[in-house]
């Protein structure tokens, strides 16, 4: 598109100056041709916006219609909340944090708030005083020498391959400047994720892209020289994901350029479709046991798993695993079904895996249920981009969060649900060099500094209000849910929190009663 313009800029500049000097029409034209010409000029050279970098001059009737799109959107499409997967409002939020504009709204809320679903949290009559920096989580058991201090919110997982070149390094640049952790994704370490020297989060997925030997295995001595590295923190096994649990991870071959085969150590153009499943570990126990070998060969370094809730009985024998072995993962990330990804097949997205405040109340509970609660940290991880969303997920359950797609949102990302494409109009989810040329790395990286820092000021607001002092005074019964348009439940009403050691008391809800009593360490039941 740069080069187009500027060749047709020539082209055309040329062929106007000369008519202009025999005809006076085209002198005209020429007068208006000039600023033309000097508006792609300036948006090829600026770096604060991606899409007109990318498409010079063209690239300004998109910001002219984001302009009077809410007129639009109130009258004939979309109005402040009910677009999908992301509304106006929830993308503005993101976008005015990251940008560190006026994020106030006026007028009163536009949301139905008599309407079944709708939440809030009781605030009280005597606030705290705000805290001035936000606490840090300590992720990291007795089996651990070297715990780590996370913040209460970083970047999930996603992967260099997925993402552009120009984006991972915007997102670790961001992740350093704000002392956040960066998850790697299952594409490996590339050395975009090195290059400012953020925290990062290993994910080792079914592929073990970085650790795999020729035959696509996992390779104990090229994990061990990257998990060393100064850089990784942590290290997570990805058995599932809110988007596709039971399913692959999927890099179009689009995507797949030289440089990311060599990283993966896969072919360059063709589809990398990841295994369903892991071939390093088939039973509970053996996966308690990868979690102490990886813990070890990374020099004691925090290690845990990422799961997108299915099967009850899968997660029981797990937890059962756990007693019997004595061996903990230091934590325990928890993945919504309506998670987001790159590419995922229909079915995938839209039918399979339990959604996140489903499956982190059945995570927390079975944890707590077993006496195993204070051996790990929960961190959940979908649709978390305020300071509500981080509340509402330590009321049920997390420790701390992740986030995705509210970092693209950071990062420039306009929802154009073209990531699967190579396509994407921002320069994030794709390896066009044309297209990642827009995204501009110092500025990208500010923005998602900013939006972490004031997302997180804003869950110190809320909690302020609500009159707690830390995040661990949250329980379930703070935060409320209309079911109907005359009646409200508390998440304590809703999900039926258990008490410390009840399972192992045998004292077992109703309604887990054969995914229990089947449930064993030593299988992953079939059926």
């Amino acid at each position: 598109m740069r080069m187009l313009f500027f060749f047709s800029t020539i082209f055309l500049f040329l062929v106007v100056y000369a008519m202009s000097r025999y005809w006076q029409p085209a002198a005209l034209s020429f007068i208006l041709f000039v600023p033309i010409i000097l508006i792609g000029l300036h948006d090829v050279f600026q770096k604060k916006h991606a899409i007109l970098r990318n498409f010079p001059v063209v690239g300004h009737f998109r910001y002219i219609l984001e302009m009077i799109r809410p007129e639009i959107q109130q009258y004939f499409i979309e109005t402040s909340n009910s677009g999908k997967p992301f509304s106006k409002e929830e993308r503005s939020i993101v976008y005015q944090r990251a940008k560190n504009v006026t994020d106030t709204l006026p007028f009163g809320t536009q949301k139905e708030i008599y309407v079944e679903g709708y939440e809030w949290i009781s605030h009280s009559m005597n606030p705290t005083e705000i805290p001035h920096t936000p606490p840090r989580v300590l992720i990291g058991n007795e089996l651990t020498s070297k715990p780590y201090s996370a913040s209460l919110l970083n970047i999930s997982a996603m992967s260099f391959g997925s993402l552009s070149k120009n984006a991972v390094l915007a997102l670790n640049k961001g992740a350093l400047k704000g002392g956040f952790s960066h998850n790697t994704g299952e594409g490996s370490i590339s050395p975009h994720h090195l290059e400012h020297g953020g925290d990062l989060v290993w994910q080792v997925g079914t592929g073990y892209f970085g650790c795999r030997d020729k035959n696509g295995n996992f390779d104990k001595v090229s994990f061990a020289e990257r998990a060393t590295l100064e850089n990784v923190k942590m290290i997570e096994i990805k058995i599932s994901q809110g988007a596709k649990p039971g399913h692959g991870g999927i890099l179009p071959g689009e995507k797949v350029t030289e440089e990311i085969a060599d990283i993966r150590l896969v072919e360059a153009g063709k589809d990398v479709i990841s295994p369903s499943a892991h071939t390093a570990f088939k039973t509970p126990i053996e996966l308690m046991h990868f979690i102490q070998n990886l813990r070890e060969l990374s020099g004691g370094k925090p290690v845990g798993f990422k799961v997108c809730i299915g099967k009850k009985s899968d997660f029981f024998a797990v937890c059962k695993a756990m007693m019997e072995t004595k061996i903990y993962p230091d934590f325990i990330t928890v993945d919504g079904g309506e998670g987001g990804t790159g590419a995922a097949p229909l079915e995938f997205t839209n039918r399979i895996g339990a959604p996140l405040n489903d499956g982190l109340v059945f995570a927390h509970n079975t944890l707590v249920g077993c006496g195993l609660r204070d051996k790990m940290k929960i961190i959940a991880s979908a649709r978390v981009i305020t300071g509500f969303a981080l509340i509402k997920r330590m009321a049920l359950g997390a420790d701390l969060c992740n986030s995705a797609r509210g970092m693209m949102f950071a990062l420039g990302c306009i929802q154009a649900l073209r990531c699967n494409s190579n396509h994407c109009p921002a320069g994030i989810a794709t390896q066009d060099p044309g297209l990642m040329f827009g995204l501009d790395i110092d500025d990208k990286a500010e923005r998602i500094y900013n939006f972490h820092k004031l997302t997180l000021e804003s869950f110190l607001h809320v909690l302020s209000a609500a009159g707690f002092e830390g995040p661990e005074h949250i329980r379930p019964w703070h935060i409320n849910r209309r079911v109907s348009d005359v009646k409200v439940l508390n998440f304590y009403d809703i999900y039926n929190f258990l008490e410390v050691g009840q399972l192992n008391e045998g004292i077992i809800p109703e309604s887990w009663e054969r995914a229990w009593t089947s449930s064993k360490a030593s299988e992953f039941k079939v059926g």
